[in-house]
């Protein structure tokens, strides 16, 4: 019943405003066709600032009391604003009432609010602020607390009781209000756009598109902000299990590169940089500097992020190259390998599949590196020189970075951070979204059962860790073929196993005698099938994940080859 009155009340007050429209349009023909037009050349008279960011906050206040509007401000912002020898009017002159609560109630007061929320084209409101003296305000300049900056501060972690102070409750209400009254009243949070408002204001040229655009603004301002805090105490409060997911999520992101197009050209894209505080410290292609090149395209950054995700994965000194999201080579640094033959390794693998791919290192790209990238040949022909279109590290010597510029003009130089594991994993469906916790079982994390008879050396093994890491990142149904440090072969995207293995072994060839085989989901049948044509091949040792009710036929098949075989305990399927 509460409910039903409370919409009922709505209702009857909707309907009166109407009415009242109808009639003051009746009476006053072209009132309302002409109130915004009216009303965004209205002079500004009086400006409410109270910001925490108050990064060119002086050239703001001087300005706007240069064009006439009375400047009102709070705490911090008030002593700010009087230190650049500027007039300024404290709230609690314009409230009458002092703050309190340790500041926490400043602005929540009807001489504040209803200044910003008064309709100037509505005589009734008028009028209500005549009969109690409260004066219109014109623009609203507020930022809020920094609650992400405490929260996500490397050098010290916050109490609770630090962390719930810094959410914002007054500055959320100011800019809603004036957000929501943006016909009469401009609403700025962002210190980028102080140098536009003040030329329109100074001009007298504030328009209808620019108060929207800010009122737009202003909203996801504040739903970034809110963003955070729920997901804040959602991790922090203790009511909720340890990495578990939330029955509701608001994911704050920022736009920070526009894209040509998308997959295709006949689709607009943009690439979009996650602005949860989970993804704060994090690393990878969204927080990576471009250097060089042409400018980035919606495939370039899938491509990107599979190369560097895979190679990040890798504990030594690595190069992978990626084609079309798949790893088509890797290897590692090792006791007879630097990392420019490394490099030579990774395109030798697959140097069709690696022309026009994305090399990815974990590791700085020096000058010798730089020129071998540069210079090296594709083994096809021994003349043509390997085209890249990205290349990708966590940094660059000056001297190595110089010179890889000089490989084309064309040739995208990223530096990203390091990328850490775990984190919160997003996909879209029709209408919906999968979350899960990121992949984050490597070759190095993973424990490895024996399950035949054949025991393996401890460089198989190392090998055999590689092509697990390197799995993981391989389009299912997924098979990676190592040795020596280096991948020899890899099969994606097959909708069946059996094919899958069938490529990795022609990648391989001859080498996959001896090589070790990981496999990201079990194997549904090994006679005449992927593990005994993996056995003939001649690879040594094989991994899967186990778990299906032909494990057994499995192990009788390396047993009767000789082959050591292995189970992991989990799966790495990838679509």
């Amino acid at each position: 019943p509460l409910l039903v009155m409370l919409a009922s009340g709505s209702a009857e007050r909707s309907a009166t405003r109407r009415s009242y429209r109808a009639r003051s349009s009746k009476n006053q023909p072209g009132l309302q066709s002409t109130r915004r037009s009216v009303m965004a050349h209205a002079a500004m008279k009086r400006a409410l600032v109270s910001v925490s960011d108050k990064h060119n906050l002086d050239k703001l206040a001087r300005r706007l009391h240069d064009a006439g509007v009375q400047l009102i401000s709070t705490g911090g912002s008030a002593k700010f604003i009087e230190a650049q020898s500027l007039p300024v009017t404290p709230v609690d002159e314009v409230t009458n009432f002092p703050e309190m609560l340790d500041g926490r109630v400043k602005t929540l007061h009807p001489a504040i609010h209803g200044g910003i929320l008064a309709r100037r084209g509505m005589p009734e409101h008028v009028a209500k602020l005549e009969e109690h003296k409260i004066d219109t305000i014109d623009v609203v300049v507020v930022n809020l607390y920094p609650f992400r900056a405490t929260v996500t501060n490397p050098d010290k972690t916050p109490t609770w009781e630090e962390a719930v102070e810094n959410i914002d409750i007054g500055g959320p209400a100011m800019i809603r209000a004036a957000a929501k009254n943006h016909d009469d009243v401009l609403v700025v949070v962002d210190p980028a756009d102080y140098d536009e408002v003040c030329d329109a204001i100074e001009s007298k040229s504030v328009d209808a598109n620019l108060r929207r655009r800010l009122a737009w603004k202003a909203f996801q301002h504040c739903a970034a902000y809110d963003a955070s805090v729920s997901e804040w105490l959602w991790d922090n409060a203790g009511f909720a299990e340890p990495n578990s997911l939330p029955p509701a999520a608001v994911i704050p992101v920022s736009q920070s590169v526009p894209l040509r197009y998308g997959e295709n050209p006949h689709q607009p894209a943009a690439f979009y940089q996650d602005d949860s505080l989970r993804e704060n410290a994090g690393g990878g292609v969204a927080r990576a500097v471009q250097h060089h090149g042409k400018e980035m395209s919606y495939n370039n950054y899938l491509d990107a992020d599979a190369a560097y995700s895979c190679v990040s994965d890798i504990k030594e000194d690595a190069c992978v190259i990626v084609k079309h999201t798949n790893p088509c080579g890797a290897a590692v640094v090792g006791a007879n390998r630097d990392l420019l033959e490394a490099y030579r390794c990774a395109v030798r693998a697959d140097h069709i599949s690696a022309f026009g791919g994305i090399v990815a290192f974990n590791t700085t790209v020096d000058a010798d590196l730089a020129r071998e990238i540069r210079e090296f040949r594709s083994p096809e022909d021994g003349e043509t020189r390997m085209f890249y279109e990205i290349v990708i590290a966590p940094s660059y010597t000056p001297e190595g970075l110089e010179v890889l510029k000089g490989k084309s003009k064309t040739l995208r130089i990223l530096e990203a951070p390091p990328r850490d594991a775990a984190k919160l994993s997003w996909r879209q469906v029709g209408g919906g979204f999968l979350a899960q916790s990121a992949d984050d079982v490597t070759g190095d994390t993973a424990s490895f059962e024996k399950a035949a008879e054949a025991t393996a050396t401890d460089e198989q093994m190392t090998d055999l860790r590689l092509a697990w890491t390197i799995v993981k990142h391989v389009k299912s149904n997924a098979i990676a073929v190592a040795k020596d440090g280096r991948l020899l072969g890899m099969g994606s995207g097959q909708p069946n196993r059996v094919n899958s293995v069938r490529i990795a072994l022609e990648k391989a060839g001859d080498e996959a005698k001896g090589s070790s085989l990981a496999s990201d989901a079990f194997f549904p049948f090994s006679w005449n099938d992927s593990v005994e044509k993996a056995c003939q091949a001649g690879v040594s040792v094989i991994a899967h994940p186990g778990g299906s009710m032909r494990d057994s036929d499995a192990v009788e098949c390396c047993d009767k080859y000789g082959v050591a075989l292995f189970t992991t305990g989990v799966r790495h399927f990838k679509h």
